[in-house]
């Protein structure tokens, strides 16, 4: 059995090999990046190791699988960001057992794994012609659109490479169309196929504090995540079937509540929320409190709740609060 034929045989919808020297191509775009976003150098800078493949790399093999076809439990989808419903770290789900079974295939075979999952995917994909990128980063297939997940090793056997065309980006995403970037709530996007992670929600929303008014207006409803992009792009129309559940998800639907979230105790972050959705951390619970608050505000539904959260003893919790009397 060949490699591509046991990655379809677990289930993934494409494999692809490429060779090594992928890395070198990758740090020369990313230099391109950092002379269009100057700030987000201290974002990305850790990614140049990219441009140096592990020592005895001679191949990378990509696999992809799609997500479109799973149900979407209507609270998780008002909040969450679909690629985190269902990624590959979820212990109990599919994309799970499929990489592990295809890392023991691989070892089996006698391939030794120098590197997973922690280089650019995306970009090892669309070079394994799995896929093109679409205006807003995303990476794209016929089947799923851009709701897809990516898994790929580095190893260090010579085999069969698939040949390149050339052709990066999605032909929908012509000159005529923009809608991923006007709907970008931060402005992340820019027409060059380009994005400022600084400025991206989801960068923002786990990894910083809202420290401007804006910003906390820009988030909308969103707890976890932001699909606004891929949501309004055409190329995506059709892609969710939600034909088929995903294990225990539907469980989560009653915890996606903002006004759950803000009364949340630690005890059931810790051994609930944390263990699926594990950003910002294991201590995160504040976070997401100030999260659910202003997603509350900015719904405008809850304004007693928002006077009394005035009171709270958290201070941050306070100031989003004071915040939300004045929107």
């Amino acid at each position: 059995m060949t490699v591509k034929e046991k990655a379809l045989q677990l289930g993934y919808s494409a494999c692809g090999i490429i060779p090594a020297n992928i890395f070198e191509e990758f740090n020369n775009a990313l230099s391109e990046r950092f002379k269009s976003f100057p700030n987000s150098e201290k974002l990305y800078g850790w990614m140049r190791d990219f441009g140096t493949p592990p020592e005895g790399a001679k191949s990378i093999i990509v696999c992809v699988r799609g997500f479109s076809q799973y149900k979407i439990p209507p609270k998780l989808k008002k909040h969450f960001g679909k690629y985190y419903l269902f990624h590959s770290d979820v212990a109990y789900g599919p994309g799970f057992r499929m990489r592990a079974e295809f890392e023991a295939y691989l070892q089996v075979s006698e391939m030794r794994i120098l590197n997973a999952h922690e280089f650019p995917i995306r970009w090892a994909a669309v070079k394994a012609g799995l896929g093109k990128f679409g205006r807003n980063n995303f990476f794209y297939t016929p089947q799923h659109g851009s709701y897809n997940h990516i898994d790929a090793w580095v190893v260090n056997a010579e085999l069969d490479y698939d040949e390149y065309n050339g052709e990066t980006t999605l032909p929908e995403c012509n000159e005529n169309c923009q809608m991923c970037v006007a709907a970008c709530p931060s402005k992340a996007l820019e027409d060059g196929f380009s994005m400022d992670y600084g400025k991206c929600l989801t960068y923002l929303m786990f990894e910083q504090e809202l420290h401007t008014d804006e910003v906390k207006k820009h988030m909308g409803e969103w707890l976890y995540g932001c699909d606004a992009c891929q949501d309004i792009c055409p190329a995506n129309n059709g892609k969710l079937t939600g034909e088929e559940d995903f294990p225990l998800l539907a469980q989560y639907d009653g915890y996606a509540d903002p006004k759950k979230i803000l009364d949340m105790d630690n005890e059931t972050y810790t051994s609930i929320i944390h263990p699926r959705f594990n950003r910002p951390g294991k201590d995160g619970l504040l976070k997401w409190k100030c999260n659910a608050l202003r997603a509350l505000i900015n719904a405008g539904t809850e304004k007693e709740l928002v006077h009394a959260c005035c009171k709270h003893p958290e201070p941050s919790i306070r100031k989003i609060a004071e915040w939300g009397l004045k929107n």
